[in-house]
């Protein structure tokens, strides 16, 4: 498990990058497969895709930073602002990449006239496979959406020869809720955390899986915004319910922490977890409301209106 793709000199490629990269690759085909299918402006979608990446990819550094101050905070000006923009330390946040992707399709709807709902919904697949390399390229980082400390047989003891993961959790970290460090020891002349942990990162491999098949099923409704909002259900309870619920995230508010070598490695609630519920509540309330209202009489061609 190394971080680095490629290494030409100083110059370095991560996995990461690599992976969201070739999942947004998949998703934009597919999107725009199926923009054809549905007669929809191809060129249009293609040219809302890309100003939703430029965004997206803001919008999730904005997010990150925002809700990790801690790990800013103490880095002297102007230092901290070339930190908060170096995309290549890593720290992205899924939601505000969907935050400032979303921003970029309610600005083509008011300019272009375009039908928001025809073409989010096309966005589903290429969100769901950005999660999916997303939380691969987690894995190879190490450091990155770690689990709690569990007792239970899911605990998964990564190898010694991880090195980016034992490097970053042998570093004392007193602010931490937990401090992994005490579970160093030298092994083979390297530290080694040793104890095993929920294996957060594969948690949201299954979820980007889960959401992919899914949203197959999805799009088969002619209901305009149909797989938007079940996407939006869907990965908020999977994210809250079982992946946030066993990563190593700071809580907010602390209302249960239960982990350990001898204890399940379960934290309620984190940042995610208080986002989640509002968004469970409309994205349900939404679908009904879709559901009633149900698919529209004539399905045109072509739903998007020229500017007058």
């Amino acid at each position: 498990m190394d971080p680095v793709f490629l290494q030409i000199g100083s110059f370095t490629i991560a996995w990461y990058g690599v992976l969201i990269t070739l999942g947004i690759v998949a998703g934009v085909w597919v999107g725009t497969k199926m923009a054809r299918e549905r007669g929809l402006d191809v060129d249009l979608f293609n040219d809302m895709i890309l100003w939703m990446i430029i965004w997206g990819l803001v919008g999730a550094r904005i997010v990150f930073v925002a809700t990790s101050w801690n790990q800013f905070e103490n880095t002297p000006f102007p230092r901290v602002l070339l930190d908060i923009v170096n995309l290549r330390q890593g720290g992205i946040s899924i939601h505000g990449g969907l935050i400032g992707g979303i921003l970029v399709m309610l600005y083509y709807s008011r300019r272009k006239g375009m039908d928001f709902y025809r073409y989010a919904d096309l966005c589903v697949p290429g969100v769901a496979f950005g999660i999916i390399g997303g939380r691969i390229g987690n894995i190879m980082n190490g450091t990155d959406t770690v689990g709690r400390v569990t007792g239970w047989p899911v605990g998964y003891r990564w190898p010694d020869s991880a090195r980016a993961f034992h490097d970053g959790m042998c570093v004392r970290n007193p602010n931490a809720d937990l401090d992994l460090s005490q579970y160093c020891q030298q092994i083979g002349g390297q530290m080694v955390m040793t104890a095993p942990v929920h294996f957060a990162q594969l948690y949201g491999v299954i979820i980007g899986v889960i959401l992919s098949v899914a949203a197959y099923f999805w799009l088969r409704s002619r209901i305009p915004g149909w797989a938007f909002w079940q996407f939006w259900l869907w990965y908020s309870v999977l994210r809250a319910g079982w992946e946030e619920t066993f990563r190593l995230n700071p809580l907010s508010p602390k209302a249960y922490l239960d982990q350990g070598l001898d204890a399940p490695g379960i934290g309620l609630f984190t940042d995610t977890h208080v986002i989640s519920i509002p968004l469970i509540l409309v994205s349900i309330w939404m679908l009904v409301r879709l559901r009633r209202q149900g698919a529209p009489a004539a399905a045109t061609a072509d739903t998007t209106l020229k500017p007058s």
